[in-house]
């Protein structure tokens, strides 16, 4: 039986009326935990630096994302500007702080997953779209109206409002959230958010409960959940709590990438001012295979580790 992307049984009804409900928080933003309350409709900016316009860093056939969603054709990724988090480290700090990027109208970024669909791409891959959830729907129906046919993955920082997530039900395919910190102090550092993994337990769990475990067809994913973890020095981010809870209230059969390429990067706190060790990654890699996760994906560490 071939695969039908969720939002494919949205009725256009169903479809309207969400786009309607996402529209209207753009008034008062509440699209992310922070709840800024700005209205973005009159250009007014929160936390992320998002008003109501979208931003498109760039887009193309991405071959560096896990093997289940690259394929021999590649995952249709739009890198989108700006970000509710602003991690210090973040290796993409020039879209993510900086705001490298064009200004994109919604029907343009419709056109851009159907180029991505027309090359052959497995799926189309959001990432960092928290902050731009009503543009985004807004385009996927534009796009599926015109033929679009590839499942959405949803490629996110994990700090999520869960009633946003809870309307993205039956429109998103493939939940890939970072789990990045269960420590408060360590989110509150480094992200500005002490509350991360509270926020995150909340929506990853609700997104699981839409996905479920990860569907794959001839060795390509088709819905379900990918969680993305990477290993910080000194143990700050508290690896070991994040699995125990994807063990326990999720499933032993969730597919963890846990991920080595930490680099510091900006004002980083002495503590962490380094690449992380070889023996650090093991240790991750080895807990959570401890503790019974089974769908581990093990980054290619061929890079020199401190």
């Amino acid at each position: 039986m071939a695969f039908i992307p969720a939002y494919k049984n949205l009725s256009e009804k169903e479809f309207r009326e969400r786009i309607e409900q996402f529209e209207k928080i753009l008034l008062k933003c509440e699209l992310c935990p922070r709840k800024c309350g700005v209205n973005r409709i009159k250009g007014e900016t929160g936390y992320c630096r998002a008003d109501a316009n979208l931003y498109v860093s760039s887009y193309g056939a991405h071959f560096g994302e896990e093997s289940i969603l690259v394929g021999r054709h590649g995952s249709g990724t739009i890198f989108l500007t700006w970000c509710n988090l602003r991690c210090l480290f973040c290796q993409n700090y020039d879209i993510s702080i900086e705001g490298a990027g064009q200004h994109t109208s919604i029907e343009t970024c419709a056109e851009i997953m159907l180029y991505l669909q027309k090359r052959n791409c497995h799926n189309i891959n959001l990432v960092t779209p928290t902050h731009y959830t009503p543009q985004l729907i807004k385009a996927i129906k534009i796009a599926s109206n015109k033929g679009l046919n590839l499942p959405i993955v949803w490629n996110c920082g994990g700090y999520e409002n869960l009633e946003i997530i809870k309307l993205l039900e039956g429109i998103v395919d493939i939940y890939m959230p970072d789990i990045k910190y269960s420590k408060s102090q360590t989110a509150k550092l480094l992200s500005n958010a002490p509350d991360y993994f509270e926020k995150c337990k909340m929506a990853v769990k609700e997104m699981y409960k839409q996905v479920g475990e990860m569907q794959i067809e001839n060795g390509i994913a088709k819905r379900g959940l990918l969680i993305r973890h990477l290993v910080l020095p000194d143990h700050v981010a508290g690896s070991e709590d994040i699995f125990l809870f994807i063990k326990n209230e999720l499933s032993d059969r969730v597919f963890v990438n846990i991920m080595a390429q930490y680099r510091p990067y900006g004002k980083i706190p002495e503590q962490i001012n380094r690449p992380i060790t070889q023996k650090e990654y093991q240790e991750a890699i080895e807990f959570a295979r401890g503790i019974g996760l089974k769908n581990i994906i093990i980054q290619n560490t061929s890079f020199a580790f401190q």
